[in-house]
Formats: C-alpha cells, structure tokens, sequence
C-alpha cells in the first residue's frame, strides 16, 4: 500500500497550481465573451447575468457557421493526406536500407530545418498557375507538403523501432509489400498516428497567415480569418472577438471528449515507443 507523504502533497499543489495556471486563459475567454458588446473593461471583473449577443454576432455577422466548417473541412483532409502520405512513405524509408532511400530521408529531414517563409512566393506562383487560388483544396496542398517532413520523421523513428518478425512471417505466408504495411505495420502505428493526427490537426485548424494569404477575399475564409475581420485600426469589439474565440473553440473541445480514451491512448503509447 502506496504512503501519503509529503512529497505525494507538494505534488498535488503544484498540479492544482498548474491546472488554475492553465484555466486563467479560458476563463478570460469565457467572461469577456458574455459582457456587453460594448464593454472597454477589464475581463477579469466577473460579468452576470451572462450577455448572449456577442455570440449572435460572431455567428451572423462573422458569418463564423460557413468559417469554422471549412476549417473543419480543411483539418480533417489535410490531415487525413499528411498520415496516408507519410504514412506509407515512411514504412519505405524505415524498412528498405539503400542510398536511394537514405537519400529521400536527408531530404525530408532539411524540410524540417528550411523555414517556411523560403517558400511562400514559388508556393503562392504555383498554386495561382494551377488555378486553386481561393479555393479550400489550395490550402489541402500545401498543409499536406508543409506538414510532410514532421510527419514522416516521427513515423520513420517509430516504426524503426518496431520488431520486424510479425513482417517477415507475413512476407513468409505470401503477403506483398502493401499488405503487410496495411494489415501489420499500420496497426502498430497507432500510437504515433494519433500523435500526428493531434499535433498537425490542432496546427492546421488555428492557422492564420496561410489561409488568409490564398483565401483572402474569397468568402471561403476559415475562423481565425473570419474572427481577424473584427479587428480593426481605431476600435476593436473585443467581448466579440472573444465570444468568436470562443464558438472557434467548440470543435477542438468536442473532439477531445468524444475521442478522449483513443488520444491519451496515443500518447501514452507514443511516449513508450
């Protein structure tokens, strides 16, 4: 049986100090959101009963539904591409030792080390040649190279360090390269697959500069444009902006809860891995 000790104490206060350090940020969130759409005030000054407006506003006049959908929209398949890509690009890498795949592996590692900035006017030229410019599959393409190298690092670490056998007796039992990615090495990459789903989910959906370099003026910006569009030079509705943070929020929290038990699955077994 597990003792109470004093050390067992000091590290519950400093869990609850953190969990009160984490919640401060939130709870401005949710107090500005309710105060009256023209209060200059502070935020930390408690407001009941609760103002709905601003809510309204960032719904209506934000035009936030069609927004956050295609930021949704926008996560969901430029995510779903970064694992399928990297994915199978990785199982090559980690399992085939040549120069040709030594050689690909340098590569997407000084992809990491490049910054994106380089990039962004050769980007911009070829996606205005391919005609996507102001479209949300403008956005799937270069969210899906951008966050190719990270992706196809952590795979190729992982499945590294993965026991061959379960392979080889597939490859024994007449399973082609394909299948025995698919039906053994995919599986055991769920860990690190949730991991990467989180990491470049949460990235792509709270994007600003690249959404609002390719979409802008096209009616199809994603939430963290459409929110921007209240901030002006001379007077900003911050009780708005807030409440927009807010209903932009809402999605990242649902999906947490409803897949809870498979994320802290993933990272418990990503941190094992």
């Amino acid at each position: 049986m597990n003792r109470y000790t004093g050390k067992t104490l000091l590290l519950e206060i400093t869990m609850v100090v953190l969990a009160i350090v984490f919640a401060i940020p939130f709870y401005l969130i949710v107090n500005v959101a309710f105060q009256s759409p023209n209060t200059t005030g502070s935020g930390v000054t408690f407001s009941w009963p609760p103002n709905f407006d601003n809510v309204q506003i960032a719904w209506v006049q934000g035009g936030l539904g069609a927004a956050i959908l295609n930021s949704v929209v926008v996560t969901v398949i430029s995510t779903f591409c970064v694992i399928a890509v990297s994915s199978l690009a990785s199982y090559y890498l980690a399992r085939t030792l040549s120069r040709v795949s030594r050689a690909w592996n340098i590569a997407f590692l000084l992809g990491l080390m490049l910054p994106l900035q380089l990039a962004t006017l050769p980007l911009y030229a070829m996606i205005r040649d391919l005609g996507l410019l102001g479209t949300v599959w403008s956005l799937v393409l270069v969210y899906s190279a951008m966050y190719l190298p990270f992706s196809i690092f952590l795979y190729v670490l992982f499945i590294r360090a993965l026991p061959i056998d379960f392979e080889e007796a597939a490859q024994l039992d007449g399973c082609g390269p394909l299948r025995v990615f698919w039906h053994i090495a995919l599986p055991l990459t769920r860990p690190v697959t949730i991991t990467i789903a989180i990491l470049v989910g949460i990235a792509i959906y709270n994007d600003f500069f690249t959404p609002l370099l390719y979409l802008a003026g096209s009616g199809q910006e994603t939430a963290p444009v459409a929110i921007n569009a209240f901030v002006s030079q001379y007077s900003t509705p911050w009780p708005v902006v807030f409440a927009g943070l807010l209903l932009l929020s809402i999605p990242i929290l649902a999906a947490f809860f409803a897949l809870q038990k498979q994320v802290i699955g993933g990272f418990a077994g990503g941190l094992k891995g």
